[in-house]
């Protein structure tokens, strides 16, 4: 897969819209997403969290198939750093 460069958070259409190095584009619905991994309102919150202020990194843990893992670790902004 092409490196993925930073991501955008579309408010108008729920989408995190991402962009690779060879041009390709995707959209993540998020909506599918929330009903896919979050059971409780913390894990909302984390989702609507990374949507706002790193949505290249909330990309990274859908394409990458780690969302579950992360939520399950409990819900607090920057894990992806440890």
């Amino acid at each position: 897969m092409n490196k993925l460069l930073p991501c955008r958070y579309n408010t108008d259409s729920n989408r995190v819209e991402a962009r690779f190095e060879d041009g390709t584009t995707l959209a993540i619905d998020c909506i599918a997403v929330e009903d896919e991994y979050s059971n409780t309102p913390a894990q909302r919150a984390e989702l609507d969290w990374l949507l706002y202020n790193k949505p290249l990194e909330y990309a990274q843990l859908v394409l990458g198939g780690r969302m579950e893992r992360y939520l399950s670790l409990g819900c607090d902004h920057g894990r992806m750093e440890d």
